[in-house]
């Protein structure tokens, strides 16, 4: 073509205009309110130099209520490819600077678009969220819109990684979307989703809230279980995404990426054989367990805020991803309740997903008990537990660190769940309950008619411990496959990842199973 061809000129004007989204004046209101635009967080997102757009010269098609002279390339969407450390991932990054991001029909149509996309190729979907929700002016058109997203959503779960970025508001139904992906990062004091705001609410209900007390960051991580990580800032919350999808692979037929461990894989750990309290009451930091089992510095806990007497996160050991799933001793004793059933149970269940293996730490006394537990459905909260360990075909390893009392020694990958490998440290307590519920019912008779019924109780207490409250007593029966000394976990788990790699045990052939949501 001549230099200066006017038709290369047209179409270096047309990609300025698509990366100028609403205008400069709205590109910095957005900026005076401390964030970023779409382009600007894809840049930070994603590897220099690797983003290719798809569709930037899409526009509103139809009769839109706002005039011809407010079309806008793009139609408040970014959407293309790039890599994070060399992986192919999709992403699309709403503008908020164009109609407040809010979703119209095309936008719509851009977004299912690279979802399709990242299917087909096999590689991870991120969305970059900050939108007012469905375009008003697209009438039912934008619903039908975020009804494809959302069927999206649910039919390529289990098959591709889907993680979401809270960046702004996300308000109305739109929020489904991001409740469906499997991790969901917010930004404190900047994004928030709901599906009623507060005008909404105080005009039904007469309650006052603000849009962050009611679906801010804190209120999502800590109260109501619906975003797993949040940050102070944009810019961490796309360093995090990076992050947790380092520990995932592209799809569901592959394995986590492998990274080298600087950490020595036959490293024993003395201070571990001195982290569990003689004193079966006192408690202990479960959290320094798990940190000095992985590898250094590869703990990444999920929802650390929301369900605390569970634990859930990703971590490496001896260089391979693994999902750890726990109880937090110091919190309520480490017993299950509705949340922590809830926690745990997504987690295994993403996990199992995308072939990541399980590793459980279980100190647990039991469940929750009391009258508002059982009326809320603690059955049926801890038969999805249940549910997920047994459904889980990944290599399950089990260490049992202390307690392991009833239904929670059975739902906390217990042996014949289909755990593979079951380690108990010497303070390990398999049993159907405690000692002193156990003896108060075995022996109630005879501690009454005694002399000293206090005496007596003390002694039937740590003759059962003795006897009964032991770990050998389970690997005497087969429920557990070793005891060891708590300074050589790391090494056998190591040693059992490696034994477990190949491990092939598909379920029933079925369409899916009926788990009790």
């Amino acid at each position: 073509m001549p230099r200066n061809d006017p038709r290369i000129l047209e179409l270096r004007a047309l990609r300025e205009k698509s990366r100028q989204g609403g205008g400069v004046q709205r590109i910095e209101k957005q900026h005076q309110k401390g964030k970023m635009t779409a382009r600007e967080r894809l840049s930070l997102l994603l590897d220099p130099g690797t983003f290719n757009e798809l569709e930037p010269f899409i526009t509103h098609q139809g009769q839109p209520a706002q005039s011809q002279d407010e079309k806008y390339l793009g139609e408040g969407v970014v959407t293309g490819y790039g890599q994070i450390e060399g992986r192919t991932v999709y992403v699309y990054a709403q503008d908020f600077t164009i109609f407040g991001g809010t979703l119209s029909e095309m936008q719509s149509h851009k977004i299912c678009r690279v979802m399709d996309l990242a299917l087909r190729n096999g590689v991870p979907i991120i969305g970059l969220i900050d939108s007012g929700g469905a375009r008003i002016q697209d009438g039912v058109s934008s619903l039908a819109g975020y009804a494809e997203i959302f069927r999206r959503n649910a039919q390529y779960s289990g098959v591709i990684p889907q993680i979401s970025l809270m960046l702004g508001p996300c308000a109305g139904g739109a929020a489904y979307s991001p409740a469906l992906t499997d991790v969901l990062i917010m930004v404190e004091n900047t994004s928030f989703m709901f599906l009623t705001g507060p005008e909404v609410i105080k005009t039904v209900t007469g309650e006052v809230i603000d849009a962050e007390q009611l679906g801010g960051a804190y209120t999502h991580t800590a109260v109501s279980g619906v975003a797993h990580l949040a940050t102070p800032s944009e810019n961490e919350a796309l360093a995090m995404c990076r992050r947790v999808l380092s520990y995932l692979p592209s799809n569901n037929v592959e394995n986590p990426p492998y990274y080298p461990p600087q950490d020595d894989p036959l490293r024993m750990e003395p201070r571990l054989n001195e982290i569990v309290p003689l004193d079966s009451t006192t408690p202990y930091h479960m959290h320094e367990v798990i940190d000095l089992i992985v590898d250094e510095r590869s703990f990444l806990e999920l929802q650390p805020h929301w369900g605390q007497n569970a634990i859930t996160g990703f971590a490496r050991i001896g260089g391979h991803s693994v999902g750890i799933v726990a109880q937090e001793p110091t919190s309520m004793a480490g017993v299950i309740d509705i949340d922590a059933s809830d926690k745990m149970t997504r987690f295994v269940r993403m996990c199992d997903c995308f072939n990541v293996p399980i590793v459980t730490f279980v100190d647990s006394p039991g469940f929750l008990p009391g009258v508002d537990q059982e009326h809320r459905g603690i059955i049926r909260h801890g038969a999805k537990l249940l549910y997920g360990y047994s459904e889980a075909t990944v290599p399950k390893i089990c260490v049992i660190t202390r307690k392991a009392y009833g239904g929670a020694y059975v739902v906390m990958s217990s042996k014949y769940l289909g755990t593979d490998i079951t380690y108990a440290w010497p303070s390990a307590e398999v049993a159907v309950m405690g000692p002193e519920g156990a003896v108060g019912i075995i022996y109630k008779g005879q501690i009454e008619k005694a002399a000293d019924p206090a005496a007596e109780r003390q002694r039937l207490l740590d003759e059962y411990r003795r006897k009964w409250n032991n770990p050998y007593q389970a690997a005497g029966a087969g429920y557990v496959d070793d005891v060891i000394e708590p300074s050589e976990t790391r090494p056998k788990i190591i040693a059992a990842l490696a034994a477990l790699r190949d491990k092939y045990a598909p379920n029933p052939p079925r369409k899916h199973g009926n788990m009790p949501v």
